[in-house]
């Protein structure tokens, strides 16, 4: 009798954090399909993005770019299907090396990074999709457009960069019900045209599921507790 392997921590992790996934979303009225899984890789050690790789993971998100274009560039060409996000605050100063490395920016915030990406996808030929990131608790430690002016800002946005906005996301206060601030992006979602949603994390990535996020950011419910 043949001994199946068990499959590693983080595949088995991956496919029971697809199929929650898959259930939320069409306790939503939406197919499962509809919901990205995220591997938010941060400071995660090289076997568990190997681990990952391995179970088929190809969308992976970063904080900061330095450490992505270490973790990522050499890879491209190994895994021409991945999708890099960067789902952490970016600096001017890093817009260049921003947009030549990743797929999607979610962090867009303000006028004056808009105008450096552009000048970078000038340069780059590159046009990475774009998110605005909202501030949906507005909390004065947090980066991103208060809710009040998102409108205002999409339709800047929109008229600024070619390829215009292609979603909205959020980090709601970890104090707070997540259910409030992942139905105000939803509204303001609906308010602007815009259809995708990054929003929910390794503690609430059903609940944002179900509530209509397109996609979900999870770091330690997928590769565990960070080490060190």
């Amino acid at each position: 009798m043949t001994h199946t392997p068990e499959p590693h921590p983080i595949a088995a992790r991956r496919a029971a954090i697809l199929e929650e996934l898959a259930d939320a979303a069409k306790a939503g009225g939406r197919a499962g399909a509809d919901v990205t899984l995220v591997a938010v890789s941060k400071v995660q050690p090289e076997p568990r993005i190997e681990a990952a790789l391995a179970a088929g993971q190809r969308v992976f998100g970063e904080n900061r770019v330095q450490e992505a274009q270490a973790r990522w560039s050499a890879r491209r060409a190994q895994y021409p299907d991945l999708e890099l996000r960067l789902v952490g605050p970016l600096q001017t100063n890093k817009a260049e090396d921003a947009v030549a490395l990743f797929d999607v920016i979610e962090t867009l915030d303000r006028e004056k990074l808009a105008r450096a990406l552009l000048k970078a996808m000038e340069k780059t030929g590159r046009a990475p999709r774009l998110y605005v990131q909202v501030n949906t608790g507005e909390e004065p430690q947090k980066a991103g457009v208060a809710p009040k002016d998102v409108p205002a800002f999409v339709d800047a946005m929109r008229a600024l960069m070619p390829q215009g906005i292609e979603g909205l996301m959020c980090i709601p206060p970890v104090e707070e019900p997540a259910s409030l601030h992942f139905a105000l992006l939803a509204k303001l979602a609906r308010e602007t045209g815009l259809s995708k949603l990054s929003m929910g994390m390794s503690a609430d990535y059903a609940l944002a599921a179900r509530l209509g996020a397109t996609s979900v950011r999870v770091g330690s419910g997928l590769f565990g507790e960070r080490e060190g």
